[in-house]
């Protein structure tokens, strides 16, 4: 018998191997004979930003071109390509020398790049320019506009002038393969009017957005808390307005009696009130206030949502995939709770790793069977399209407020032929920058030394491991401590 310990005295993630399920284990069995489903990587499609201007600083360049390439994200959607510090809304200024009121010089900087490093944008056409607004209401640092505009036909146009750009620009074909999503959170702060004017406002834009081009896609209502979907529909449908997805935004502290299966229960109510029609989750992440977005409670916490939500939503977008962000201004501390899933200096969170794992998971899912006794422990099992490896997430999660405790997971593999496989691991001790930042003393500035060791910290050690015999199935046994993961790569 041979066991790798991971911490001194405390189990982080232990791994055993070659005895049969330990007595208090948890056993789960994957069966390589029996048929698959698929694994849609809606996660994938989408990942959150905060603003548009961000989108001009090579730091955010940096983490996005790197969250790209290694959590295959696909598309990303950040607030404010209206704002004033964009620079779009110029009235009077004669931007082009033939007395237009635009200006797209800052805006196709941000789209060029995106589709250079092979991303598309999800466009929120937010907020209200200063000179266009009824009012004088702000969000954020940044003074986003929550206003409704003085004129709707002023809005129209601008819209309309921004649609013909972007076709003239990049192609009709491309832009069509873009998402139009009419604001943000109306319901929430984020529009100082109320849901009818909200909904004069989507007509407006979706009838500019249509006359330009009928193909393009458009949709909302880009509420919090997943609320006004009948509602939207139902104006829609009344008024013979096209919508080609619904678009709403979700957080678990949105829910007073938070439980572990919230965001499927949320996500399976507003499955049926969207019916058909394509279900854009465009804001999510493991809570607002408090979210534990530093540590490795985010990263099981997303591993067990893209399981239990699987089938019931067409896409997802993680709020956010870098602290470069300002909606309080821009904080210093590396680590501060940020919503992003990139700390300043480039340094990935724990939650990075597990959408790196996401990302190497496989498009066919397992059904795996066992384990009754403790449904904090999971597993998800899933196979490469080409069949050449079995991948299994091992993960131990509930809510914050549980007494979650140390669990071990005896996981057994039948039909395989082969026992060698890569351990990978984000807990305490592995793969977590954030531990390490504080045994540093929680320094708010890093010398270029200090970087150069966090990054290291956050990285996740291959390490190979044996499965052992265990009857007809090969057989690994992993103590997992309150919110770690666990992944399992096996050559088939």
């Amino acid at each position: 018998m041979r066991i790798i310990f991971a911490c001194v005295l405390v189990a982080c993630v232990v791994a055993v191997a070659g005895q049969q399920c330990p007595q208090g284990s948890l056993s789960f069995t994957v069966d390589l004979s029996q048929p698959t489903v698929p694994f849609n990587h809606v996660w994938e499609r989408c990942v959150g930003s905060g603003h548009a201007s961000l989108a001009l600083r090579e730091d955010w360049r940096e983490q996005l071109s790197r969250a790209h390439d290694e959590c295959g994200f696909q598309f990303v959607r950040f607030h404010g390509i209206f704002d004033d510090d964009m620079s779009v809304y110029l009235p009077e200024a004669n931007t082009d020398g033939k007395g237009s009121d635009y200006s797209f010089y800052n805006v196709d900087a941000v789209y060029d790049f995106l589709l250079g490093i092979g991303m598309k944008p999800i466009v929120e056409l937010s907020f209200m320019p200063e000179d266009m607004a009824r009012c004088n209401n702000t969000v954020f640092h940044y003074k986003g506009g929550t206003c409704p505009p003085k004129d709707y036909a002023t809005w129209a146009a601008m819209i309309t002038a921004f649609i013909e750009h972007l076709e003239e620009r990049y192609g009709a074909e491309e832009v069509q393969a873009w998402f139009f999503e009419v604001w943000n959170e109306p319901n929430c702060g984020f529009w100082t009017a109320t849901q009818a004017e909200y909904f004069t406002m989507y007509n407006w834009t979706v009838r500019a957005i249509k006359a330009v081009d009928p193909k393009l896609q458009v949709g909302g209502p880009a509420t919090c808390q997943s609320q006004w979907i009948p509602e939207f529909i139902e104006y829609c449908n009344t008024n013979k307005l096209p919508y080609d997805f619904v678009s709403t935004h979700e957080y678990p502290t949105d829910v007073k009696n938070v439980q572990r299966n919230t965001l499927q229960q949320v996500f399976t109510q507003a499955r049926a009130q969207a019916g058909k029609t394509p279900l854009f989750y465009t804001e999510y992440n493991s809570g607002l206030y408090p979210g534990l977005h530093d540590d490795n409670y985010a990263s099981a916490f997303v591993i067990n949502n893209v399981l239990e939500t699987q089938g019931l939503v067409d896409l997802m977008s993680y709020w956010t995939f870098s602290d470069v962000f300002e909606e309080q201004g821009f904080i210093s501390v590396p680590f501060h709770e940020g919503f992003g899933m990139i700390a300043n200096y480039n340094i990935a969170k724990p939650v990075y790793r597990a959408f790196e794992l996401l990302h190497r998971s496989g498009d066919r899912i397992f059904n795996v069977t066992g384990n009754s006794a403790s449904p904090t422990v999971q597993v998800l099992a899933t196979l490469d399209s080409k069949k050449q490896y079995l991948n299994l997430l091992v993960y131990n999660h509930d809510i914050p407020s549980s007494n979650l405790t140390t669990k071990t997971a005896c996981v057994n593999v039948i039909g395989a032929k082969n026992n060698k496989a890569i351990l990978e691991r984000i807990d305490s001790a592995h793969a977590n920058a954030t531990q390490e930042w504080r045994a540093m003393g929680s320094p708010t500035y890093l010398a270029e030394k200090d970087v150069r060791h966090l990054q290291d910290a956050s990285k996740m050690p291959r390490e190979p491991i044996v499965l052992q015999q265990a009857g007809n199935a090969f057989q690994y046994v992993l103590n997992l401590e309150p919110e770690a993961v666990a992944s399992i790569t096996l050559p088939l």
